[in-house]
């Protein structure tokens, strides 16, 4: 099981728009081949930031996710939106 870690960070006029983008898109990636569930949460020190938590069956599962058409169109709108260069992570229990 692999969970990707991806940190966000927002202007903070786009905070609202990121959310609605990713209650749109969250089922479609939830369904996604491989994928085990995603979720989003927010800094509570800073309402700018926030994660997203993915869980993969493998590294190809989220490889491919990643090369998707879904990934490329919702990774498209939302990188407008940044304050801050992202942060990422592919972690495993260890």
């Amino acid at each position: 099981m692999i969970t990707r870690i991806v940190k966000m960070h927002f202007k903070s006029s786009e905070i609202e728009n990121f959310q609605l983008l990713y209650q749109s898109v969250k089922l479609k990636i939830n369904s996604y081949d491989g994928c085990e569930g995603v979720t989003l949460v927010q800094d509570t020190m800073n309402p700018e930031i926030f994660f997203t938590l993915s869980h993969w069956q493998s590294t190809q599962h989220l490889d491919h996710y990643r090369t998707s058409a879904l990934f490329e169109d919702t990774w498209a709108k939302t990188k407008v939106m940044f304050a801050a260069k992202p942060m990422a992570w592919s972690t495993q229990e260890a």
